[in-house]
């Protein structure tokens, strides 16, 4: 437990909290409005509820929620073109748990293993790999999710499938870029955030300076953190810190993981895979140019999007259905919070998730209800 109770030590976040109210009223200066500073990753949101952080800032910070993850942007025609891959009798479709039940138009995965399709939960990549080994005379998929986090573990694994010369195993490849995402969210109109908490594990791929631009073009200073709560603290009061003494930065608040330059073997994957996509939805974001990423023509016999077809064409920025009564849209661009849902809480929770923000353990209306639903309210 050394190595966690040092992040969790109660006499130092008391300090930070006491340094953050002594600064947060210096650097709002001005503003009518408190400091809005968004925590782009759903691993934050929890912790600031479950360590009660979101509870224990002044008045002058406001915390808004960012996409969580990409279990969270997940648009429903995507989810519906997972099902109809795995509706094909031959294969056989893989996926991470939290995607099992997030709804599409017609059905989840979960539903669609329900009505006898094979979907199998696995933990990694490679584990689909292994079956595709054990299966050779049927198609395996798996369901390339996520963000930088994720993409070099798929392109791994696919240049592993290549090497071996298996012929049956794919991707249906969704995985997206934060940077594009940041730039997206800084260009609504409706939102006016001050700064940016941005995700430790991404960064630990990508590295600090593609966050440049967000400081250079945007003048919103931004520090990398991680997941503890100490980190959520020192992160704020960095932040804060800028903003009292005028400076707009990327600063590195997780250096002990997180190198300047990224990780260079995993970038040095994702470029050989992948490549940047034209047109990608993103759930209440719309169509994103260049966030997302599909399987280079090197490697076009590992993707599952043209070894089997889609009934949406994706590739042409197909956009899709929303139900009217669900405000997730307005709740992942931050404009919104979970409670302010109609649905939430009501039709919508964990047993019952309607919405990708509830089904995905990151999801700001999963934290909401886990943690900070009655607080919020009372």
């Amino acid at each position: 437990m050394k190595y966690m109770d040092e992040f969790r030590d109660p006499a130092t976040a008391k300090k930070l909290v006491e340094e953050i109210k002594r600064l947060a009223p210096i650097a709002r200066g001005q503003r009518e409005m408190p400091l809005q500073i968004m925590e782009f990753c759903g691993g934050h949101t929890h912790t600031l509820f479950k360590y009660g952080i979101a509870s224990m800032l002044p008045a002058d910070i406001e915390m808004v929620h960012g996409p969580g993850c990409p279990v969270c942007v997940l648009p429903m025609a995507r989810v519906d073109d997972c099902v109809a891959i795995a509706e094909q009798p031959s294969v056989i479709f893989t996926t991470f748990g939290d995607a099992m039940r997030v709804p599409g138009t017609r059905k989840s995965l979960l539903q669609a293993k329900a009505d006898g399709c094979d979907v199998r939960m696995v933990y990694s990549p490679m584990d689909a790999l292994a079956i595709a080994r054990k299966n050779p005379e049927r198609e395996v998929v798996f369901f390339a999710l996520g963000f930088e986090t994720t993409m070099p573990s798929t392109a791994l694994t696919l240049l592993q499938a290549y090497r071996e010369g298996l012929k049956n195993f794919s991707l249906f490849c969704n995985h997206i870029t934060t940077p594009a995402t940041m730039r997206a969210i800084l260009t609504d109109p409706d939102l006016r955030l001050d700064g940016f908490l941005a995700p430790g594990h991404v960064s630990m791929v990508i590295g600090a300076h593609p966050y440049d631009f967000v400081t250079r073009d945007y003048r919103k200073p931004l520090v990398i953190t991680g997941f503890e709560p100490l980190d959520i603290l020192q992160a704020l009061w960095m932040l804060v810190k800028q903003f009292a003494e005028g400076r707009c930065e990327v600063e590195n608040q997780y250096a002990r993981i997180v190198p300047e330059a990224g990780n260079v073997a995993g970038l040095k994957a994702i470029a050989e895979v992948y490549e940047t996509r034209e047109h990608s939805e993103f759930r209440g974001l719309g169509n994103i140019g260049d966030a997302g990423v599909q399987i280079r023509d090197d490697y076009a016999a590992y993707d599952a999007e043209k070894k089997f077809g889609l009934p949406i064409d994706f590739a042409q920025g197909a956009v899709g259905y929303d139900p009217e009564h669900l405000k997730c849209a307005d709740v992942l661009r931050g404009v919104m919070k979970p409670w302010e849902c109609p649905a939430f809480a009501k039709t919508c929770n964990p047993q019952n998730p309607l919405g990708a923000l509830m089904v995905s353990p990151e999801g700001s209306c999963a934290a909401y209800y886990a943690y900070g639903k009655l607080a919020k309210r009372s």
